[in-house]
């Protein structure tokens, strides 16, 4: 569900530039003042992985269309909301720069939809009442499904908003709408289920990582450097070759705009074009494969594109939210 600059007016984009570096700049401060050192760690492990995640989307039956994990509801049920929103926000860094996925214009609003809307809304006002303070497995799973598929909806129906605001009259609010909800409420329902086995997963190795951990949380199977190792490595398998197997289909977001205008949407902006000029320019891999890739290309130099990109995108994504949180953390300590 990243969107493309196309779908935006530069007066909604910019807005939503600035309410996510006056989150960023909220959250570096909170995250700042945290006393657990394995917080900037494993907000970089956690950070490789649903970078790794987002690279498999998933057909939806039926449809014609595929989805993929945003990923927000694990980030903020492990992190809480600060960390995972600077996680997150770091990923869609990451992609947008390295391999043009999602447009520059349009990064404030898809780190508000992805990031804020679970970390800030979903994840303190509801996940939080349903799960309780010490949930059971099944109470668990259930605030997992349901908090993650009410943050996809509510993501979708930022996106309907953000466009219908910027006056892109080709995506009419009623149609839009009628065809994003439903594709992201099966989505959603996916990832809500992924969401509730790795936490789940992650429950039963690091209880105390959990900020819904009891008074007197169970002691952990194994530390969390191990813990964090072992998902580091998932996510560079999950990368570099779980990605091999990603549905071509379009995303849902991509699948809607083409059922309400019949194709994609093309924006005659200047500001635009330029933008999505410099971003081609910067982009090491464009669309997570080889600049000169072509529909001609073998499957192996595909696939090589495809793998390098995944352990490329997590690598990055690791080093750039260890080492801003340890540039925060710093501040902390003079």
């Amino acid at each position: 569900m990243h969107m493309a600059d196309a779908l935006l007016s530069p007066q909604v984009g910019g807005v939503l530039w600035g309410v996510t570096a006056g989150t960023v700049a909220y959250c570096s401060r909170r995250v700042r003042q945290l006393e657990d050192d394995s917080t900037v760690p494993m907000m970089g492990v956690m950070g490789a992985f649903i970078f790794a995640a987002q690279m498999i989307n998933f057909s939806i039956p039926a449809t014609g269309s595929s989805g993929h994990l945003g990923g927000g509801m694990i980030l903020a049920i492990l992190l809480g909301g600060p960390a995972a929103f600077l996680t997150i926000a770091s990923v869609l860094l990451v992609q947008a720069l390295f391999f043009a996925d999602g447009g520059l214009l349009a990064l404030g609003c898809n780190i508000f939809n992805l990031g804020f809307i679970p970390a800030f809304l979903v994840y303190p006002f509801l996940f939080k009442p349903l799960a309780g303070a010490d949930p059971g497995r099944r109470r668990l799973f259930l605030a997992c499904l349901v908090s993650a598929a009410v943050a996809l909806q509510l993501g979708a129906l930022g996106v309907v908003l953000e466009t219908t605001f910027s006056g892109i009259s080709a995506l009419p609010l009623s149609s839009f709408l009628l065809v994003m909800q439903p594709i992201h409420l099966a989505i959603g329902l996916v990832e809500g289920v992924v969401t509730a086995v790795v936490v789940q997963l992650i429950r039963q190795q690091q209880p105390g990582l959990l900020q819904l951990a009891s008074a007197t949380p169970a002691r952990p199977l194994f530390s969390w450097r191990r813990t964090a190792l072992a998902l580091l490595l998932v996510s560079l398998l999950v990368g570099g070759i779980g990605s091999w197997y990603a549905s071509s289909q379009p995303d849902g977001l991509e699948w809607s705009v083409a059922k309400v205008i019949g194709g994609e949407l093309d924006s005659t902006s200047s500001l635009i074009a330029t933008l999505d000029n410099w971003q081609q320019r910067i982009a090491v891999l464009p669309d997570y494969d080889f600049a000169s890739a072509t529909a001609d290309s073998s499957l192996w130099s595909s696939r090589f594109g495809t793998s390098l990109s995944g352990v490329l995108g997590a690598t990055v994504s690791l080093t750039l939210i260890v080492g801003l949180g340890v540039l925060v953390r710093k501040r902390n300590q003079r």
